[in-house]
């Protein structure tokens, strides 16, 4: 008998018979040894409260904020955010003519920022991110002064550049702690308030995935699981 015909009939079979399963493709951002964390095709809105800390001018601040934008694919988040101090900064400014000797000044502001987060490294548990904020708004010094009420100066323009690194671990699902750290830098403004106002700011807080909470609940699933965070295999 020729060779090709048992050759011809190998290959006969080989199409008739069902074929083997195709493995799905590894998305381009998998890293060998480690599960693909699932990529969400439809963007979703994200508000968050920000609440931040600074060393300004060699006091311990808090700078508030809130921010809302929107998630693309949960890689990359953009949108805008306000900021305000909650407690004023001590200054150095001089002090105009009709300020009291005896009166306290502190420096006062509140931006909007336009900003832009993009995750550099994630598993299902952790997350790690860089962010940048461009933001413009005013700044002016407040001078109190006991039982004699306050004084505000002119409002001056002030510009704002943020670079930050933050990273989240997933404790559940739907709930974590978070935090971050970079440089506030004021631009656009006198050389004075630039030197007292920049420094580093950084946060730790507890974050709720509400997103992940709601489907966690929606789906009578446990609350309490590690299910979706553990390493397969």
């Amino acid at each position: 008998m020729s060779p090709i015909v048992p050759l011809l009939g190998g290959l006969l079979l080989a199409q008739a018979s069902p074929a083997a399963p195709l493995r799905a493709p590894i998305p381009s951002d998998t890293v060998v040894g480690r599960r693909a964390v699932p990529r969400i095709e439809h963007r979703r809105v994200v508000v968050q409260y920000d609440s931040r800390y600074s060393i300004l001018n060699y006091k311990f601040t808090t700078i508030n904020g809130l921010k809302l934008g929107v998630e693309f694919k949960n890689r990359f988040r953009t949108g805008a955010a306000i900021y305000f101090l909650s407690s004023g900064v001590p200054t150095r400014q001089a002090r105009p003519e009709n300020a009291a000797p005896s009166a306290v000044a502190e420096l006062r502001f509140r931006y909007l920022a336009g900003y832009g987060e993009y995750v550099l490294l994630e598993t299902p548990r952790w997350e790690l991110s860089s962010n940048l904020q461009l933001a413009l708004g005013s700044v002016y010094v407040l001078y109190r002064t006991p039982g004699a009420g306050s004084f505000k100066t002119p409002r001056e323009f002030m510009g704002v550049v943020e670079p930050t690194v933050a990273a989240h671990v997933r404790v559940f699902r739907w709930a974590g702690f978070g935090a971050g750290a970079g440089w506030r830098q004021p631009v656009l403004v006198a050389a004075p308030i630039q030197r007292e106002l920049n420094g580093p700011v950084f946060y730790v807080r507890a974050k709720l995935f509400l997103g992940d909470f709601i489907k966690v609940l929606r789906q009578k699933e446990p609350l309490f699981t590690q299910d979706g965070l553990r390493k397969e295999g």
